[in-house]
């Protein structure tokens, strides 16, 4: 199992809209450009933070604007937004284990409530994390550069 790029290409798209919203507006290309990725595989991740209202992307060159403070937008809704996990699940259990053999027919009891309780402690856990994080962390990174 392995969380796809695309949650941590949306941080990153977060990231550069609060850093150069003052100076630029901040395309899909000019995005693509930090995250050195095709343009239009950050049309397709724009198009889904903006399905979850948390950004508004406006057409042409008008740029990319946050929709709520980034304190109010938590890694995890940004999981959600990007990584949307099928039937609530993130682990998709293998279909129809034979339920004549001992192990598949008792392999959902032995692991259902464990998967479900890592997947809890992980969305949990990014729930403790914002893009204000984000944004102090850069400006810490970036005092560093100078």
């Amino acid at each position: 199992m392995q969380i796809s790029s695309r949650f941590t290409v949306a941080l990153h798209i977060f990231t550069c809209v609060d850093v150069f919203k003052d100076q630029y507006k901040v395309t899909s290309d000019f995005l693509a450009g930090s995250i050195n990725t095709n343009p239009v595989i950050i049309r397709k991740i724009l198009s889904q933070l903006s399905k979850a209202n948390l950004i508004t992307v406006a057409r042409g060159t008008g740029g990319v604007t946050i929709n709520r403070p980034l304190s109010e937008i938590s890694f995890y809704d940004v999981y959600q937004a990007i990584e949307p996990v099928e039937n609530g699940d993130l682990f998709h259990f293998h279909e129809a284990p034979n339920p004549e053999c001992p192990v598949g027919r008792n392999i959902h009891k032995l692991l259902d409530g464990k998967l479900k309780s890592i997947q809890n402690a992980m969305e949990d856990e990014m729930k403790n994390y914002s893009l204000a994080d984000l944004h102090s962390g850069m400006e810490e990174l970036l005092e560093k550069e100078e």
